[in-house]
């Protein structure tokens, strides 16, 4: 196991590991998984295309390594990991870890390789697949440039960790003839986003102070501590009842598979409570790195959970002939 505690060579694979940060991984895995649900209930399993699923989840782990690196680079080179003062996990260019240069070459490489990976997805999408993973990566670099900075990162965060891969993975998974404009699925991306912003909640609860000094003005630093606490808490509450009211709107769902779905969905709201109840309790300093860790897992679980309640209940009412 490689820990950042230890003595880490420069420019080695231990310190390229560290910088992909392989725990976040959670957050671009889920979204494919929701997209590929989706699609099995669309297309049906004898029509589920699963080259492209497999791509598609390689994809989202390549771009969420860009985007951890990039965060890594520019950050460095901005001075907003100043090794004395910051909270979160040790970054591989603050540490000495990675030398600039060697990471600028890491993030073309990256970058081409996520790029290459995606290109297939064209025979399977259309053309239009290239723009997407033109926007992802220019928006990968976007992100910590300029969007995080003007109390945006949430937003990109639900396009680009929700809406975006889930439609896109659904997409690309069914038959041509059975692609178009499919709302529920819309609204299953716009519920997996706001869960895995949980995530740069916590991030930003935890820099809020600093933040606010380097004038980074985050919704977190926007809206202040408590009312973040209830953003994270009822955030929950808001994606089960987007996929909730979307089962009823665009599907069939009867008494017994509305009580399956709360039994399904209590599976992920407890541990989010308690994740949250840690996150008040501890509320400053690097202890709240372990409630990061807490959500990564409450995310998977969510993922697990909402797979399941499509897979067993949901019943699209107008099935694409």
């Amino acid at each position: 196991m490689i820990s950042e505690n230890d003595n880490v060579k420069t420019n080695s694979l231990e310190a390229w590991i560290l910088a992909a940060r392989p725990k976040t991984l959670t957050g671009a895995s889920v979204p494919v998984m929701i997209g590929v649900a989706m699609a099995i209930k669309t297309a049906n399993w004898n029509s589920f295309q699963v080259l492209p699923a497999i791509l598609c989840f390689l994809f989202a782990f390549l771009m969420q390594i860009d985007s951890n690196l990039i965060n890594d680079y520019f950050d460095c080179i901005h001075g907003n990991d100043d090794v004395s003062t910051r909270l979160g996990p040790k970054r591989a260019c603050a540490e000495g870890w990675i030398t600039l240069p060697v990471m600028r070459r890491g993030l073309v490489i990256v970058s081409a390789v996520a790029c290459l990976i995606g290109l297939p997805l064209v025979w399977y999408g259309g053309w239009e697949m290239i723009i997407v993973g033109a926007v992802c990566v220019l928006f990968a670099f976007l992100y910590t440039t300029f969007f995080s900075y003007k109390g945006l990162g949430d937003l990109l965060v639900l396009i680009f960790f929700g809406i975006v891969p889930v439609y896109f993975t659904w997409w690309v998974c069914i038959p041509e003839n059975l692609q178009g404009f499919d709302i529920c699925v819309l609204s299953m991306g716009v519920a997996c986003g706001i869960i895995i912003d949980t995530l740069l909640l916590v991030n930003n609860y935890r820099d809020r102070d600093n933040d606010k000094r380097d004038g980074k003005m985050t919704l977190v630093v926007r809206i202040g501590a408590k009312k973040t606490e209830k953003l994270y808490m009822y955030i929950a509450d808001v994606a089960e009842i987007d996929i909730f009211c979307s089962f009823l709107s665009f599907g069939e769902l009867s008494i017994l598979g509305a009580v399956v779905f709360t039994v399904l969905f209590l599976l992920y709201y407890f541990p989010h409570t308690m994740t949250t109840k840690k996150l008040i309790a501890i509320n400053h300093g690097k202890a709240l790195n372990m409630v990061l860790g807490m959500t990564a897992r409450d995310m998977f679980i969510f993922g697990l959970v909402t797979v399941a309640q499509i897979l067993l209940l949901y019943e699209p009412i107008n099935v694409w002939e």
